[in-house]
């Protein structure tokens, strides 16, 4: 059973920040470079100050990116800049959005409310994890939350309800005027109303108590706030502190317009002897391989283009593109209908056998680039690209050897494999548009 909770929120006191556009930000592993630069300069209340706090060279123990993400927090609530809200509270949370690539620009609303949920460990069947995490992002996010004793960022849930009883009471509030509309990097809007009536938050409780819920983004800030868990109850057996038990989260109907699901594209660099002919004639053991030549002078958009038009067209088989440094043409890889799946991958279900994903890491990378679960874990020879442009970019800049190229995985292949416990390969969806870090922050009881 599925147990969610209003809460008496830490928010923004706008008054006194110079405006939301200056202070919200995308999720921590969302925030490049240089948009931590961008953020950092925009106010010295931006919470990238706290979630994404610059490094230095004199770091020591005791003065420390983590250590001084706690110093600006207690800063900013002594002095008003994050005040506490009077009544526990769910909130409308609508993001209206265009979804990339979408030429003709038509407008969607994706439609959450934000409250607390209870964390449950995923044997108890009640929140379903989708992907596999990497060990780094949950040490990080770990010293932040040992540091803060805050959660500033929200974990995105899906449930499901056909019958939308849920948005019937958000859509009450959002017939309002919006307390916080702010526009961000990507031209998504975000609009927040608070739900105090406690009519409309027990109507929100009860249509969730029979829900399971799926994390759609946030895997390692949820297993992270599980960690904490475990370690603040071994280290106070006998407190009766339960906020711990708790985190925030949006959640979002599954049933509901506004589930888009971008694919994420994989770099590879520094692999020994790698080789782009030699790959591909391991590759075509379990595909067949159709090549695309393009001008080396050819517009990196262009070349984009072509591939994703390929690549959608390619329906029926499970199809993979691949660009190489080496050779001046883009490849798609489509499964060979003689090669039967279940043999080489006998552990794994058969809806499972037909990501591309899966494929990708389990043949392409494991049998024939030779990559371990260790070296994918740890992100040795990989990175992860959202736009398919920045793929091709890096690769005919010369900084990747090769980028490998997958179209999006559908919601219902996510709530099939997570609601039978089965995981796919980390950062295999990518949920857009991101949630908005800092709307509505959530410090734990000491």
């Amino acid at each position: 059973m599925a147990v969610v909770a209003p809460l008496k929120a830490l928010r923004y006191d706008l008054r006194k920040t110079g405006g939301a556009e200056t202070i919200f930000t995308q999720p921590y592993d969302k925030i490049t470079p240089q948009m931590q630069k961008e953020y950092l300069s925009r106010s010295p209340y931006n919470l990238a100050h706290i979630i994404k706090g610059e490094s230095r060279s004199t770091d020591t123990q005791q003065d420390n990116v983590y250590t001084r993400a706690a110093t600006s927090f207690r800063d900013w609530v002594a002095k008003g800049v994050l005040a506490r809200q009077d009544k526990p509270a769910f909130y409308a949370y609508f993001q209206e959005f265009t979804a990339p690539g979408d030429a003709a620009g038509k407008k969607i609303v994706r439609k959450s409310f934000l409250g607390l949920g209870k964390l449950e460990d995923y044997d108890s069947h009640v929140i379903y994890r989708h992907e596999q995490t990497l060990s780094g992002p949950k040490v990080d996010r770990l010293e932040l939350l040992r540091a803060t004793r805050t959660h500033f960022e929200p974990i995105f849930l899906l449930y499901s309800n056909a019958e939308k009883r849920i948005e019937a009471v958000l859509n009450q509030h959002a017939a309002k005027p919006p307390e916080v509309e702010v526009k961000d990097e990507y031209g998504v809007t975000h609009r927040l109303w608070e739900i105090n009536e406690l009519e409309n938050i027990k109507a929100i409780q009860q249509a969730m108590q029979e829900k399971k819920l799926i994390i759609a983004d946030g895997h390692h800030r949820y297993e992270t706030a599980l960690n904490f868990r475990r370690e603040y109850k071994a280290a106070h057996p006998d407190s009766s502190n339960q906020s711990c038990d708790f985190a925030i989260m949006a959640f979002v109907n599954m049933d509901s317009e506004g589930i888009i699901i971008l694919p994420t594209h994989r770099l590879i660099a520094n692999v020994p002897n790698f080789n782009g002919p030699a790959f591909l004639a391991q590759a075509s053991r379990y595909f067949r391989c159709r090549e695309y030549p393009f001008s080396p002078s050819e517009d990196i958009s262009a070349v984009s283009a072509r591939l994703r038009k390929e690549m959608v067209s390619a329906t029926g088989t499970p199809t993979i593109g691949v660009l190489f440094g080496d050779q001046a043409s883009f490849f798609l890889l489509q499964w060979r209908q003689d090669v039967e799946k279940a043999p080489l991958m006998p552990d794994l279900l058969p809806v499972e056998r037909e990501l591309e994903v899966v494929l990708l890491h389990r043949i392409l990378l494991a049998n024939c680039l030779g990559m371990d679960d260790e070296s994918v874990r740890n992100e040795r020879f990989l990175t992860y690209v959202r736009a398919m442009e920045e793929g091709v970019k890096s690769v005919v800049e010369g900084s990747s050897q090769a980028c490998f190229f997958l179209n999006h995985i559908g919601i219902d292949q996510i709530r099939d494999i997570a609601q039978a416990g089965r995981l796919m390969p980390q950062k295999s969806t990518d949920f857009y548009p991101k949630l908005l870090s800092g709307l509505v922050i959530f410090p734990l009881e000491d």
